[in-house]
């Protein structure tokens, strides 16, 4: 009996899906079967509701888009959980993928992928940003946005306290490698919107021409 060289790894080191712990098949990468298709896709009902919602008003971002709805204590956050805490690096680029996947339906001509950066005191404290990942599933990605206020966390705060929590917390690093650029942003979760809406103000403060957004998860 033959035996495929991942059927062999697998047995030694068996790999474990994020979303619900079971042991993954050979054919699986790196979520499970049954954890992908429990999650909620973001229909286009859904998202154009989230965009009018979060981002119509300021006329900032272009247009955006996500592949799942977020859902507290459900597969998606256990995964996202899984990428920002647990060091499951190619679970970013495996969800960055997906996204990118979806992505190619809506037809904008992007030049630059910008993960939404944290603050370098964070990022010491994690060892990474999850964007960062997300974006490596992407062809191609830049880091010319740089997070220069160390804001505290979103979670816990109402809707207008995001948007005060990270007003004016960006900065763009190069302004001549996003001058006259369509710039894709992305990110794990948006929920208010709050982070997104200023980091699209400063690429577009910095000369981009138009400003995209992106995530894994659209949450309430």
């Amino acid at each position: 009996m033959k035996f495929e060289p991942s059927f062999i790894f697998d047995f030694f080191l068996p790999r474990f899906c994020p979303g619900c712990n079971k042991k993954l098949l050979a054919n699986e990468k790196l979520v499970c079967s049954q954890c992908l298709n429990s999650i909620l896709i973001a229909d286009a009902v859904r998202l154009q509701y989230e965009y009018d919602r979060k981002f119509n008003s300021e006329k900032i971002i272009e247009d955006f888009y996500a592949r799942y709805v977020f859902e507290t204590d459900k597969t998606l956050q256990h995964i996202i959980h899984a990428l920002k805490y647990q060091k499951k690096f190619r679970l970013g680029i495996f969800l960055g993928e997906i996204l990118s996947e979806g992505i190619k339906s809506r037809n904008w001509q992007i030049d630059l992928i910008i993960p939404v950066p944290i603050h370098h005191l964070k990022k010491v404290e994690r060892g990474y940003n999850q964007s960062d990942y997300l974006a490596k599933g992407f062809p191609y990605s830049t880091k010319s946005l740089k997070r220069i206020k160390h804001t505290e966390s979103q979670t816990q705060l109402h809707i207008n306290e995001r948007a005060i929590n990270v007003a004016n917390a960006f900065k763009v690093r190069n302004s001549k490698k996003i001058k006259n650029k369509n710039i894709l942003l992305v990110d794990d979760i948006i929920t208010t919107g709050a982070t997104t809406q200023e980091c699209g103000k400063a690429l577009v403060n910095g000369g981009a021409k138009s400003v995209y957004a992106c995530s894994i998860g659209i949450a309430e």
